[in-house]
């Protein structure tokens, strides 16, 4: 007779996960994903924001559990990865945002307006030659994101592959796209794109 793995420990899901059991980390997920959500949704008060922290961090989860070490308990230690998250994605807006007034004032302040245009256009172009590079499947995930602002299980259900398939894609083609522009035109791109 197979694990009941709804019926087993924190403790015993963990060793599971440790072995690579697809079982287990869908267990964890069943188990602490809702309350992590309203957590998150509490902290961020915006349903996409809320579920992207918490769909990478369980991915973190996935790809960091030959390393997780509890100190305390399993429910104890999602908390501390999710607040982590959480924290990385405020100081993120939060540059975008700064990022963003700079910009506005740099332009209400000088009288290179269409000078700073024109720059802006050629980099959105480099940025859309970028992404146009990425192979196929990458750069579809990367569009459904980040132009028709789908969630990772809404793009994996258009383009037929796991949800895990579509947050990998995203942040290779994220890494791929900060190799070749850096992060400052990046930032340009999402706040042009909104």
């Amino acid at each position: 007779m197979g694990i009941v793995y709804s019926k087993i420990t924190d403790d015993e899901l963990l060793v599971h996960l440790k072995r690579n059991d697809h079982m287990a980390f869908t267990e964890v997920f069943n188990r602490y994903g809702s309350l992590m959500y309203s957590h998150a949704l509490n902290k961020l008060r915006n349903e996409l924001d809320a579920r992207d922290v918490v769909q990478e961090m369980f991915i973190r989860i996935w790809e960091k559990r030959d390393s997780i070490e509890l100190k305390t308990n399993l429910g104890s230690y999602l908390f501390i990865v999710l607040r982590n998250s959480i924290l990385n994605l405020i100081k993120h807006q939060s540059v975008v945002k700064n990022y963003s007034i700079v910009f506005s004032k740099t332009n209400e302040d000088s009288g290179i307006y269409t000078d700073t245009l024109i720059r802006e256009k050629q980099l959105l172009a480099m940025i859309e030659l970028e992404i146009s590079n990425l192979p196929p499947r990458m750069r579809a995930v990367f569009e459904l994101r980040r132009k028709e602002y789908l969630s990772n299980r809404e793009v994996a259900d258009r383009l037929g592959i796991t949800e895990s398939t579509a947050a990998d894609q995203m942040k290779k083609a994220l890494r791929i796209l900060r190799n070749k522009l850096g992060l400052l035109p990046i930032l340009l791109f999402y706040l042009n794109s909104k």
